[in-house]
């Protein structure tokens, strides 16, 4: 077994210039070729998708936007004709849509006490649209269900409204959640990516990672928890997870963000952020050394921090394309035993647009790890009395092909690419797969004392 040391490290390098990039015309007909391919097998006559603030990725992904504040409805025929159904402040993003299609509006889908003009009964647009004469329409929110005890597909996460609308245009149509098509880890058209979404999407590890270490660097008795905060939000993007600054005990009066408490020396502390293509997030306890743990804690090290390290070096070495996800689970489970450590969650998932897709990681799967997947490495150990701790990142996995492409699409992408590859083999001594392409900039970069700014943990 791997000997885990904590000892003077040189920090990771950041990258503060990266500009976002666009998703490309080809990009964009790709993906809606693979959804209607995968709509075709499924003999789906119709998709409808729907969007709302928090849960329009899959809508996203086909029309480069989501209706921010309101909802709204992308409708696909399989010949690949589409409709937008939406409120009165997304109607102009028609004329800015990454596809063609023909604008509806309803203002069922604006805000409270909005004008309602142009209101009639969402069937009857959908009977305009042709979903009266469908035999099979896939329905598909943002939740993929996998229950034991149901058939998942019967379970529709749409609101009540337009679902029963849906029924009553469609009265002879079998309605399906099709949620599958887009997330699925064996099939889905979003789990496998390109070289210009890689580029997309690093943008978002890139930032998040960044700003990790800017707050971590920043960290010291009397900064206030909204202090780090503001340092972890970068460039006016939108998070994908609630900003996390938080010292000593947290969610008191079940508050989730950033409050103007100082951080005290001895404090525990949690930090996260995150954007579309990554998370960075870390725990640990505002100290200096091992002597100032709290007395029922000296042992942190040994008894959390290094098993979850030498977890994270397993995760790291081990991943590999064509291994089934049930395999690298259970090379999780065999190194962080899950019943001592307390660790629930999957030990990775995918991500994209949001911070959780799914995740091809758990028990007994069949699930392939495939060239173009993006995953966070999120395993959260929890053990009665202990603070926990984190070092969750990005990465992606490539193949040879998908490596030649990134490097010739994008030169300036591959060199942070390979320059974190050395940081990870060279300064931690991580023995990394060469399928892993870490998206982030401090893959692996653990302080467990944050004090301690030149410590971290490396494989001796």
């Amino acid at each position: 077994m791997k000997t885990i040391k904590l000892t003077t490290v040189k920090e990771p390098t950041i990258h503060e210039e990266v500009a976002p990039v666009f998703l490309t015309d080809e990009t964009m007909q790709q993906r809606k070729e693979k959804i209607l391919c995968l709509m075709k097998k499924a003999a789906y006559d119709y998709l409808v998708v729907y969007a709302d603030k928090e849960h329009g990725s899959n809508f996203e992904y086909l029309t480069g936007f989501f209706p921010r504040f309101e909802e709204g409805l992308l409708i696909i025929n399989k010949e690949g004709e589409s409709s937008f159904v939406l409120g009165n402040e997304n109607l102009k993003m028609v004329n800015h849509a990454r596809i063609e299609g023909q604008l509806y509006h309803s203002p069922y889908f604006s805000l409270p006490n909005q004008p309602m003009d142009n209101e009639r009964p969402l069937s009857d647009i959908f009977k305009e649209i042709g979903l009266a004469t469908a035999k099979k329409i896939g329905v598909a929110g943002w939740k993929m269900f996998t229950p034991k005890l149901t058939d998942g597909k019967q379970l529709l996460d749409l609101p009540y409204f337009i679902v029963e609308e849906l029924k009553q245009a469609a009265q002879q149509a079998e309605l399906l959640n099709a949620c599958d098509l887009f997330i699925s880890g064996e099939y889905g058209a979003r789990t496998v990516n390109n070289a210009n979404e890689f580029a997309h999407y690093e943008y978002g590890a890139n930032l998040a990672s960044s700003r990790i270490l800017r707050a971590l660097n920043a960290i010291e008795p009397g900064i206030k928890e909204a202090e780090l905060g503001e340092l972890l939000n970068g460039e006016g993007q939108l998070n994908s997870v609630v900003t996390i600054a938080a010292a000593g005990d947290r969610f008191e009066k079940a508050n989730f963000y950033p409050t103007h408490k100082a951080v005290k020396e001895g404090d525990k502390l949690s930090l996260t952020i995150g954007y579309k293509g990554g998370l960075s997030s870390r725990s640990g306890f505002v100290i200096q050394k091992e002597s100032e743990l709290p007395a029922d804690q000296q042992d942190y090290l040994e008894k959390v921090v290094y098993p979850y390290f030498r977890a994270m070096t397993a995760w790291l070495s081990e991943s590999k394309i064509g291994r089934t996800g049930g395999e690298l689970y259970q090379t999780i489970e065999t190194v962080l035993p899950k019943e001592t450590y307390g660790w629930s969650l999957n030990p990775g998932h995918l991500v994209a647009d949001e911070e959780w897709m799914s995740s091809p990681i758990y028990p007994e799967s069949k699930e392939v790890l495939k060239s173009g997947m993006i995953f966070e490495i999120d395993i959260i150990p929890s053990i009665p009395g202990y603070q926990g701790t984190s070092a969750e990142e990005c990465v992606a996995l490539a193949d040879e092909e998908l490596q030649k492409e990134i490097k010739e699409q994008y030169p300036e992408l591959w060199a942070r690419i390979e320059g974190r590859r050395e940081y990870i083999r060279n300064e931690l001594n991580i023995p990394l797969s060469d399928d892993i392409l870490p998206l982030s900039n401090t893959v692996a970069y653990l302080r467990p004392f944050f004090l301690a700014k030149d410590q971290a943990l490396v494989v001796e």
